[in-house]
């Protein structure tokens, strides 16, 4: 009986070492371009002009390297893994590529075009995250299945996953690198795309690194650094409060004294600054 490979470590997994070389015997298909079809499964959406024209030129040079995993389709093939090759290998004009045939099932394509950008770095968060979801919502796979298949830790997943909540201003700017992945997860703090999108505008203009971020999202939704002795509130000051922070979309702080106390109103740029003054005295 043939030694069965699993996913979860890999391409190595499904091509062992040694298999495909020159070796090997001929073990790798030298396939025109035009009988290769994309991957319908593969969770890579955007890729880096820069790194496309560099690599164009690079096989345009010395050829493709390292062959491409297909699966057969009838006459033609299936892209499973080596989207930027290919594309890549058409620009230079080259009509046929090395490729590697495998068979692979629906979910076992998907899989393997993640594994291959995870472990290439070639996939950002979201798209990462919608790999992700695609394999549990299509193929019914638990945040755990997902871990063991594709290497990584059912948290590493679950997080990952969470991303998917984030607002669309938020997405955009992670996609577009303008903020990290650690930004992001700082942002799911707040409850509601609103208050996102007003702590992203926060975060860009103020160039704010992770660790404020999440300062930053800690004052907006009211929470306070715990303290070694804290007075006692009541319930009513503690609603009251709640109301106050709620009504002026801020962090609103209620301190009693022994004759009356105080209220602060916290603001984090002028333009909250101007949009509290109108709503208090208007």
């Amino acid at each position: 009986m043939a030694k069965k490979h699993g996913l979860g470590k890999g391409l190595d997994a499904l091509i062992p070492a040694g298999e495909g070389s020159a070796s090997a015997g001929g073990g790798i298909l030298q396939l025109p371009v035009d009988s290769l079809r994309p991957n319908p499964r593969q969770p890579r959406h955007q890729i880096d002009p820069d790194d496309l024209k560099d690599l164009t030129d690079s096989i345009r040079a010395h050829g493709v390297l390292q062959p491409l995993l297909v699966t057969a389709d009838g006459a033609d093939f299936v892209l499973i893994a080596g989207q930027r090759r290919l594309q890549a290998a058409r620009l230079a004009g080259l009509e046929f590529v090395p490729a590697i045939l495998r068979q692979a099932s629906d979910v076992q394509q998907l899989e393997l075009a993640l594994i291959e950008n995870l472990q290439r770095e070639d996939l950002n968060p979201l798209e990462a995250a919608e790999g992700y979801m695609r394999l549990g919502e299509e193929f019914h796979l638990s945040h755990e299945a997902i871990a063991e298949q594709v290497g990584k830790s059912r948290a590493a997943i679950s997080n990952t996953l969470r991303l998917l909540k984030l607002a669309p201003a938020a997405r955009q700017a992670l996609a577009a690198n303008r903020i990290s992945e650690g930004h992001a997860r700082a942002l799911l703090g707040l409850p509601t795309a609103q208050a996102q999108g007003a702590a992203l505008q926060t975060v860009l203009r103020g160039d704010l690194n992770v660790r404020q971020t999440e300062e930053l999202v800690r004052r907006l939704s009211g929470q306070r650094r715990a303290t070694p002795k804290s007075a006692k509130r009541s319930a009513e000051e503690t609603a009251l409060e709640d109301q106050l922070r709620q009504a002026l979309g801020t962090r609103v702080l209620l301190r009693r004294g022994g004759r009356g106390g105080s209220l602060i109103i916290h603001f984090y740029s002028d333009e909250e600054l101007n949009t509290l003054v109108d709503r208090l005295l208007h």
